[in-house]
């Protein structure tokens, strides 16, 4: 039987690669209810429960939706949301701590606490990761300038409740203090706090599944100071018009600021 963590370090390199079924979700979602419950912690549905368990874990992981440092569900709400017994969760609880993505510490403050942080782009990574994938970069470039805008204008066009409006600017808060190594993390969890609030539980999974098909690669870009001044502008021009219920101009940033991604990471890539 292959060990665990070469099953955790599979799934882990193509995360995402694969299309995502709908996910049920109400129409008016309260932002005290964490993302990860509602979107990544849904039920497992494949044949396989300890692998797609471990996918849903890695999720919730590499896109900054449990952040470093916090913790997972408890044992048993998670086991429920799930769908999968309490063996089947700590065997994949098991495979992520040996893999380094999680540490489990027992006590009154115990718990399964996120460890993992992407390392520091090296020379030559940005290049490597790209030749990894291939075509499929401009492929999900597209994608996700068609996905992201119109998500943007529905979150916009909706009536959010005042919790609602409250969690997207705690989300742009956490990017604006956010540190190099935790930068790409929060800016992945305002944008797809965004998806969420779209209230298209089809349109968050393909959003979240083209983020993860990129997300290696954008965490592989520098970290320049006038890009992410750049970056700040734009989410706080997004979240303006979200908040002002302006759809037109919503989509109008949001299609600005992911297109300028693409371009410098194109700019990169040469």
């Amino acid at each position: 039987m292959e060990p665990q963590w070469s099953i955790v370090q599979s799934i882990g390199a193509t995360l995402g690669s694969r299309t995502r079924e709908g996910i049920m979700m109400e129409q008016q979602l309260s932002p005290t209810r964490d993302l990860v419950s509602e979107a990544v912690f849904r039920p497992v549905r494949t044949g396989n429960a300890f692998e797609e368990t471990v996918e849903r874990l890695l999720h919730a992981v590499k896109l900054g939706l449990v952040p470093h440092g916090e913790s997972l569900p408890p044992e048993r709400e998670l086991a429920v949301r799930l769908g999968v017994s309490r063996v089947t969760l700590r065997e994949a609880i098991r495979a992520l701590q040996q893999a380094g993505y999680v540490e489990s510490r027992r006590g009154r403050y115990g718990g399964t606490f996120v460890t993992y942080q992407p390392a520091e782009p090296g020379p030559g990574d940005l290049r490597r990761i790209a030749d990894d994938l291939g075509e499929d970069i401009d492929d999900a470039l597209r994608y996700r300038q068609v996905l992201e805008p119109g998500a943007c204008a529905l979150t916009a066009a909706r009536a959010l409740t005042a919790e609602q409006r409250q969690y997207l600017q705690a989300r742009l808060d956490d990017v604006a203090r956010a540190d190099g190594g935790s930068y790409r993390l929060a800016d992945s969890r305002f944008h797809l706090a965004i998806a969420e609030m779209a209230g298209s539980p089809s349109l968050y999974v393909s959003i979240e599944s083209t983020r993860l098909r990129l997300n290696d690669l954008l965490n592989a870009i520098p970290l320049l100071q006038p890009n992410i001044e750049h970056s700040e502008r734009q989410h706080r021009a997004i979240l303006n018009a979200i908040l002002t219920g302006d759809a037109p101009a919503a989509y109008r940033e949001m299609e600005q600021h992911v297109t300028g991604t693409a371009s410098l990471l194109r700019g990169f890539l040469g």
